[in-house]
């Protein structure tokens, strides 16, 4: 797409952004992948007329205000990356451009404290664990607050696990043939803690050493993905600093986290930091990237009886990160496992960071849809790679009646080790 944006005036980031628009040839691909023009049926909600419209907002031509709501409308799931053939970035273009409307937009009181809550709570384990605690409380009023927060209540789970400290270091199991550093993550700590036991329990079996470094703290993905770049960046620089260097690699087993782990480099565009924060980034791994590199020791022994898994692909894995093979070949060593795919599997699910909580109408749609096409696999298990997700889902398939269990894809291998997978079966 032709372009008259004066890269110059609009800071370090602007050559990204203008890269990723001159690559767009209007060709259509990624409209069928896009969920809002899925959903929503309007070109300005689809990735080429946002990418338009950005643009035209770039180059002073429309203002940011008209804009605004298309923009607010993406998931950021990149689903559009995945699909076009003439390869726009458009990570490269939606974080900075949210970045950029953060700083000229103009927020009602209201959507200021809300944003304000969020980005104050889940980055930090500890008030997050807090506020669900009292959330779960203040269910009954659910019907009387802004549906926003009442969409927050709705997907708290009923009773949290208990706080689950994680040691400085969890030694490999046998001969040591790898040793690595893992991030924690935030909501995850306190919604699903086994997800970091797990994949501490996998990575021991396979020979690897995990160092969980005491003083990392949110990766910034949150705020990063939000507009709000210059609260992500204190929080990057504290993890640049926390994680050791004598490792083989910074490994997530948080989707959404990985992602903006891995644009660390373009969050420091134009700044002291940058050549520093984009070679951490190139060690920020996945974690099943990370074990199908390594190959496992020895394959987990078969599931007690058949077993229908069906794997749901995190956007912020899939897209973003282009990981899609790696999870599949990890739970395919199972043995007497069937893996099978639900159709639409390049849709988001409808979570996409705080999407469910600020657009909960468009995520509820995106999230029954995703749950009713998973139970049309007849699957007695469904996995995947994000916390986020894994919440979506399975909310949106209990308010369908089912109770499908929906695990991460190192709670399905630990399972497996353990030999109690089928105990989580349906």
């Amino acid at each position: 797409m032709q372009h008259r944006i004066p890269v110059e005036d609009l800071g370090p980031q602007a050559p990204e952004m203008a890269g990723a628009i001159g690559a767009c040839v209007h060709c259509g691909f990624c409209l069928p992948t896009c969920p809002t023009y899925v959903t929503m049926g309007e070109e300005m909600d689809s990735p080429r007329g946002r990418i338009f419209l950005m643009k035209e907002v770039l180059e002073g031509q429309i203002e940011l205000e008209t804009a605004l709501p298309y923009i607010d409308n993406c998931l950021g799931c990149q689903a559009c990356q995945t699909a076009c053939p003439s390869g726009v970035q458009y990570g490269d273009l939606i974080t900075p451009f949210r970045a950029y409307a953060d700083a000229h937009r103009h927020r009602e009181p209201i959507d200021r404290v809300q944003r304000e809550m969020i980005l104050r709570t889940l980055p930090y384990p500890g008030r997050f664990r807090a506020a669900a605690r009292l959330g779960r409380l203040s269910r009954p009023l659910a019907r009387l607050l802004p549906e926003r927060m009442a969409a927050m209540l709705r997907l708290l789970p009923a009773a949290l696990p208990p706080a689950s400290p994680l040691p400085e270091v969890f030694p490999a199991r046998g001969e040591r043939r790898a040793r690595v550093a893992l991030l924690a993550g935030c909501a995850q700590q306190v919604l699903a803690p086994d997800i970091n036991w797990a994949t501490l329990r996998v990575l021991a079996r396979n020979g690897v050493e995990t160092v969980i470094p005491r003083d990392q703290g949110c990766c910034g993905a949150l705020p990063m993905h939000t507009g709000a770049s210059d609260r992500a960046r204190p929080m990057a620089r504290r993890n640049m600093q926390a994680f050791p260097d004598d490792v083989d690699a910074v490994v997530t087993n948080a989707a959404g986290c990985g992602s903006g782990m891995r644009e660390y480099g373009l969050l420091f565009k134009g700044l002291p930091e940058h050549d520093a924060a984009q070679a951490f980034a190139d060690r920020v791994v996945d974690v099943s990237v990370f074990l199908q590199a390594l190959g496992l020791s020895a394959p987990p022994p078969p599931a007690p009886a058949p077993l229908r898994i069906a794997y749901h692909d995190a956007c912020h894995l899939a897209h973003a990160q282009g990981v899609r093979s790696p999870p599949r070949a990890l739970l395919q060593a199972i043995g007497d496992v069937t893996l099978v795919q639900a159709a639409e599997w390049e849709l988001c699910c409808g979570s996409a960071g705080t999407y469910n909580v600020e657009k909960p109408d468009t995520a509820h749609e995106l999230g029954r849809r995703k749950a009713r096409n998973l139970l049309d696999t007849g699957a007695g298990l469904i996995a995947t790679g994000n916390i986020g997700c894994m919440t979506q889902v399975q909310t949106h398939l209990r308010a369908l009646g089912h109770e499908i269990p929906v695990l991460h894809t190192l709670q399905v291998l630990d399972r497996a080790y353990a030999q109690t997978l089928k105990e989580h079966t349906a």
